[in-house]
């Protein structure tokens, strides 16, 4: 229960805000950074008459599948999957067991967030990458995105992803 507050007082958190951390530091051409990538949680307080449960479901599984796929594909990550008893973790677990589990799958770092739709125009994505040995967050940022609609979700994750290669990039 704490998790998921944790997780929604995040997402509805207002301001954006960037911890000015540097890369974590490796040469990612030699070795790409272990990142663990939980799937990201989904918050829908627009009060819209229709549910879009089943929609909103689908995008945030391919937002967070992309995510993965994307930087892994840049080279400079290589994804792990933490499990949390029988089955992968869930970013509305509690953090300090995410972190340690995540570790034991071998990451430096752990990717939390989700997403969080304000009303039919505005949303916002909460990422925070968590540096696992020291327990400590390399990245706390929020994202608005305009819209409901595919192409939206797809613009949304591909910017989020050139975001977080950042974090792998040589001092």
């Amino acid at each position: 229960m704490a998790a998921r507050v944790f997780v929604a007082a995040t997402l509805l958190c207002g301001a954006a805000m960037v911890i000015a951390s540097p890369a974590v530091a490796v040469d990612a051409a030699l070795s790409p950074v272990p990142i663990a990538v939980l799937d990201l949680v989904y918050l829908d307080t627009s009060g819209e008459p229709r549910d879009q449960t089943q929609e909103h479901a689908a995008r945030i599984r391919r937002f967070s599948d992309a995510l993965r796929s994307d930087l892994e594909r840049g080279g400079k990550f290589r994804v792990v999957t933490p499990t949390c008893g029988a089955a992968p973790c869930s970013a509305s677990g509690e953090p300090s067991e995410l972190v340690a589990r995540a570790r034991e799958a071998g990451a430096r770092l752990l990717l939390i967030g989700g997403v969080h739709k304000q009303s039919t125009l505005i949303q916002w994505a909460k990422v925070q990458a968590v540096d696992v040995d020291a327990g400590q967050p390399v990245l706390d940022k929020l994202y608005t995105f305009r819209g409901d609609t595919d192409e939206a979700w797809e613009r949304a994750e591909a910017f989020v992803a050139r975001e977080l290669a950042a974090l792998a990039a040589p001092p």
